[in-house]
């Protein structure tokens, strides 16, 4: 089948993108799968950081951009025997044989009308990363929704383990409250805090990923860190991400931290790929008790979930001073995240496309 892929959001390289390129990868085995995007050298960097076998996926000239006119696009679609589309709240019009929607946030402003329902007769299947994103996809557009979680590749080495925490994210200026999106800067802080009171031979590694328009903001949290034990490592590939994640013992998250989450569902963790990986490599998961990561952890079992900084520095702190708790819970959490990884991702997504 000739199948066609677009993210509108291709050139950010987060876990939306992995997600949609791990589709096309998976696709592209069996059939002859077409990405809409114009800048080739996306591609260079999607497979260096996310290490994705995309030599069988091919470009194709994006026609969902406002170069094309609504004609146009929809005369291209028609060369298409499926389209999957990655909304950012839009409902595409085509004329595949099949047309998909993914999901990968909660839409809080999208609204449904007479002509977007007219539009989602269209839709085939709308697909989910969560079922906290999928309560909310079908809250707002009237829809049964599916989900279809990441797919998980396991790659962790056989390294001794260190006292490090770990936290993997893109590092981005939110504009919200004067606070990044991914809440770095706070877990910074309670780091230090927690040295401060005489938390002692640990070191917190933060991982991220930083284009250059954050940079200013990211350089002002590197510079509270100074004198503590904290690193960052900056734009590291795949391989150079799994080195840490098979190193470290304990793992930090904290997306959606002091937000109103019922006013702005999506500015909590929507999934949680970085959380699940680090599980993968025996990473025990501290992270907050919200959004798709309480899909992930059960508190006390393979992880722990947290309300509040004084609750996350009491549950990191017990955990450090406890050896064989946190190898009980490394086992925990390695065998978890193995639900995520192998050929579930590919299975399942044949499984809705196909029926």
């Amino acid at each position: 089948m000739r199948i066609g892929i677009f993210d509108p959001y291709l050139d950010d390289i987060g876990g939306g993108e992995k997600y949609m390129m791990t589709l096309a990868s998976c696709l592209s085995k069996d059939n002859e799968v077409y990405v809409f995007w114009d800048d080739q050298e996306v591609f260079k960097n999607l497979t260096r950081r996310f290490s994705i076998d995309l030599s069988k996926v091919n470009f194709y000239k994006n026609i969902f951009s406002s170069k094309f006119s609504f004609i146009q696009k929809i005369i291209e679609t028609k060369k298409f025997d499926i389209i999957i589309f990655l909304s950012d709240g839009s409902i595409p019009v085509t004329l595949s044989n099949k047309t998909f929607i993914h999901i990968q946030q909660p839409l809080p402003n999208v609204r449904t009308n007479l002509l977007s329902s007219l539009k989602l007769k269209r839709i085939n299947a709308v697909f989910c990363n969560s079922t906290f994103t999928k309560s909310f996809a079908d809250k707002e557009l009237g829809i049964q929704s599916k989900v279809l979680y990441p797919s998980i590749e396991i790659k962790a080495r056989l390294e001794k383990k260190e006292n490090y925490i770990l936290h993997v994210g893109r590092f981005r200026d939110a504009r919200v409250n004067n606070e990044d999106y991914k809440r770095q800067g706070m877990m910074v802080q309670s780091f230090k805090e927690m040295i401060d009171g005489g938390f002692k031979d640990w070191k917190f590694v933060l991982c991220v990923g930083l284009n250059s328009a954050d940079e200013e903001n990211f350089n002002k949290i590197k510079e509270i860190a100074n004198g503590y034990p904290i690193e960052f490592l900056v734009n590291k590939s795949n391989d150079e991400l799994w080195d840490i994640y098979s190193k470290a013992k304990i793992y930090w998250h904290a997306t959606g931290f002091g937000e109103d989450l019922n006013l702005h569902p999506e500015f909590a963790e929507h999934f949680g790929i970085s959380t699940v990986e680090a599980m993968g490599a025996g990473c025990v998961p501290v992270v907050i008790n919200a959004g798709g990561q309480k899909e992930i952890i059960t508190d006390g079992e393979n992880g722990y979930l947290w309300n509040s900084i004084e609750e996350l520095k009491k549950k990191t702190i017990e955990l450090a001073k406890n050896e064989r708790k946190l190898n009980i819970l490394s086992i925990a959490a390695k065998k978890r995240a193995e639900y995520f990884a192998g050929e579930r991702f590919c299975r399942e997504l044949k499984e809705i496309i196909l029926e």
